[in-house]
């Protein structure tokens, strides 16, 4: 019996993860580690060490901190993602050619003439360019742009009050995400990706739980995670509904469709402030469970019901290797020994 009161403590981790086409990536202290389901079943795994860089210590104030640690993820997020793309799509081998192949013989494909290495980086650039691009459109430019068509309805007393324009940009900007969101929903490997996330949360809940990591265990675990990155761009737009708050509706002298730009420009430069306060709320919810931290969880946690589904056990399988590679070592035989147990007991 204490034995299970010992191993069923809560605990508290910093680890965190990201789905990927067909898998999870996970993300320690000192290593990085991705777990990507082949084609024929098998699991592919790559774990590397986190290289630390020598930044001035200013780097590591909160807010500037949340900065640094956001562009950080998305680099390592997007090499996972474009690195299970090409684990998860890789061909099959030939059955048909394996299977007319003579016995003790085996069948040789021709490889595949496909682009370049450096046409494949200028695909990724233009995409993530693309992405920014149409990032800043949907989400400060448009918002900012229809709010000024307002004044051909409303009085011009309405238009003009920063407070309605900052909750009108904003709510619209959240309004934009969900429905984004909602509609990638019906393409398949997304939908399949949302469940890697589920698979994601569930398996770091089972850990900060102090249940043993099985399939069993982590299946029985909630989905919606107060640390999530869904969370976090929720969070950087309410943040943002405040920050609007300092920023006058309109000024005097200058066109609508020129301060619609200029004040584009100005949120563009505020943006690192919104991310670092995004980021020092988002670690506070997740460090501490109280009516505060839950309040501030909620509309994320609202959010994740579109972003995280239910997980497949093999996709669990996946988030446990990935998960349990990251763990300190000291953690990590015990993490094993503990989920062969349970295994047995099952």
């Amino acid at each position: 019996m204490k034995d299970k009161e010992v191993c069923c403590a809560r605990r508290k981790t910093s680890i965190g993860g990201q789905a990927l086409m067909e898998g999870i990536m996970m993300r320690g202290p000192k290593k990085s580690a991705m777990a990507v389901r082949r084609p024929n079943g098998e699991i592919f795994f790559e774990e590397e060490e986190i290289k630390k860089k020598k930044r001035p210590a200013i780097c590591r104030w909160p807010i500037v901190r949340g900065v640094f640690g956001f562009i950080d993820s998305m680099v390592i997020g997007y090499k996972a993602l474009m690195r299970s793309a090409d684990i998860a799509l890789e061909e099959m081998p030939d059955e048909d050619a394996a299977q007319n192949g003579s016995e003790g013989e085996k069948t040789v494909q021709e490889p595949q003439k496909g682009i370049s290495d450096g046409a494949m980086l200028a695909v990724k650039i233009f995409s993530v360019v693309f992405a920014v691009l149409l990032a800043l459109f949907l989400f400060m430019w448009l918002p900012a742009f229809l709010y000024s068509k307002l004044e051909l309805l409303f009085p011009e007393a309405w238009v003009g009050n920063r407070w309605l324009r900052s909750a009108f940009e904003g709510v619209l900007k959240i309004l934009i995400i969900v429905a984004y969101m909602a509609a990638m929903l019906l393409m398949k490997d997304i939908r399949r990706t949302f469940m890697y996330h589920g698979a994601e949360h569930k398996t770091i809940f089972c850990y900060e739980n102090g249940v043993p990591l099985t399939v069993a265990n982590v299946r029985e675990q909630r989905r919606f995670h107060p640390r999530c990155g869904t969370s976090f761009l929720i969070l950087m737009m309410l943040v943002s509904i405040l920050i609007g708050f300092l920023i006058p509706a309109e000024f005097d002298g200058i066109s609508p469709t020129l301060y619609t730009v200029l004040r584009t420009l100005l949120k563009l430069l505020l943006f690192p402030i919104n991310m670092g306060v995004g980021y020092e709320i988002l670690k506070l919810a997740g460090r501490y469970d109280n009516i505060f931290t839950r309040i501030l969880s909620a509309p994320g946690l609202w959010l994740q019901r579109v972003t995280v589904k239910e997980p497949t056990d093999d996709m669990i399988e996946c988030a446990i290797k990935a998960f349990i590679a990251v763990l300190p070592e000291e953690e990590k035989d015990a993490e094993i020994a503990a989920a062969q147990a349970a295994s047995c007991e099952e």
